[in-house]
């Protein structure tokens, strides 16, 4: 235990990498130096984090995951177990090119499904949800339910992760589970203040 981080006997972090106050890091893990790690996140078994990667506080990557360069995930990201990140368009084993690697941004609150796969390049919005097996080959907004193969647009969710019904064109939407009610503006899911 260093610095209030649990980090399993079997997992391995390089000196140089930053990880925040009570987070945890299971079996078989690996952390490169340089990689930067938030506060209260929890790393299932067999999770990697290179060395230029960007995780926020509260995240919670579950088993058999690997956080690649340039994957940045913003405060209380939840990656499902086996998802998938990749770094380049083109990957060839007999040529370099990690001069090529893409910015992926996944924002706050979102959730990526088991065994999706995120293409690097792309941004998946706050509080959005990709779908299990879904595989996203453009950005998909926030709040926006991401199902198939590839991944489309299907429908909102709510803060709290429920699917939203039906938006009328006028007026708001609530959710059945929280309550927190939505409206549509110009294709944008917008949060009603109370």
């Amino acid at each position: 235990m260093l610095n209030d981080v649990y980090v399993h006997p079997t997992a391995t972090v390089d000196d140089g990498a930053e990880i925040g106050r009570g987070t945890k890091i299971w079996h078989y893990g690996h952390v490169m130096k340089g990689a930067r790690i938030g506060e209260g996140c929890i790393l299932g078994q067999n999770v990697f984090v290179g060395a230029k990667a960007v995780i926020g506080d509260r995240v919670k990557i579950q088993n058999n995951v690997s956080v690649y360069d340039a994957v940045t995930l913003e405060d209380e990201v939840f990656c499902g177990p086996s998802m998938v990140f990749t770094n380049v368009i083109v990957p060839r084993a007999f040529i370099e090119r990690k001069h090529e690697y893409l910015p992926t941004r996944i924002g706050r609150g979102a959730t990526l499904g088991a065994n999706s796969t995120i293409l690097c390049g792309h941004t998946v919005g706050a509080y959005a949800l990709v779908g299990a097996g879904a595989v996203v080959t453009r950005d998909v907004a926030p709040h926006a339910l991401a199902l198939g193969v590839p991944a489309r647009p299907s429908g909102w969710v709510c803060r709290c992760g429920l699917t939203l019904p039906s938006l009328p064109l006028r007026g708001p939407a609530a959710c059945k589970g929280c309550g927190e009610r939505y409206r549509l503006e110009e294709a944008v899911l917008v949060r009603v203040e109370p």
